[in-house]
């Protein structure tokens, strides 16, 4: 049923345009790209300074721009991740490194919604500025930054194997 799906998808006019068209699909590939940048350009700084590097920033004045610019990219990067996907589905469903990549995706996501709940919920909190971190924070940043750049390698492999 799931090979069949795939198959439908393939087979749809946009995902045909994609793969026939000369600009299209490296201009989506390039939507690609842009929506990484900027996930990971604000999620390194970010995963940094919560493994306690530039203490003398406040994580709040972080949070607040590198959260919300993180969550564009990764809505960019969904975004046009998907379109590229529907030009090869049936072969990246069936890549290991595909599906390691969309593993790390989710489990990177899931410990940033984590993070945002158990620490973050109503904005970093003043003390959080110079101060102590709450336990588990340093662990969440370096599983940050150890997933995405994880999801970047595996996402670049994809093209070579």
């Amino acid at each position: 049923m799931i090979a069949e799906w795939l198959a439908a998808l393939e087979a749809t006019a946009l995902a045909r345009g994609l793969r026939d068209s000369v600009w299209a699909y490296p201009l989506v590939n390039a939507g690609h790209v842009a929506g990484v940048a900027f996930l990971v350009g604000a999620i390194v700084p970010l995963d940094l300074r919560l493994l306690g590097l530039w203490q003398s920033v406040p994580i709040a004045s972080l949070w607040q721009v590198l959260t919300r610019t993180a969550a564009a990219g990764l809505v960019l990067a969904i975004g046009f991740g998907f379109l590229l996907f529907m030009s090869r589905a049936t072969e990246y469903a069936e890549s290991q490194l595909f599906i390691s990549k969309m593993a790390v995706v989710a489990g990177a996501t899931a410990n940033a919604l984590i993070l945002r709940l158990a620490v973050f919920d109503e904005g970093p909190q003043p003390g959080l500025a110079g101060g102590k971190l709450p336990p588990g924070v340093r662990l969440s940043g370096g599983i940050s930054l150890i997933g995405w750049l994880t999801a970047l390698l595996l996402g670049r492999l994809i093209g070579y194997f």
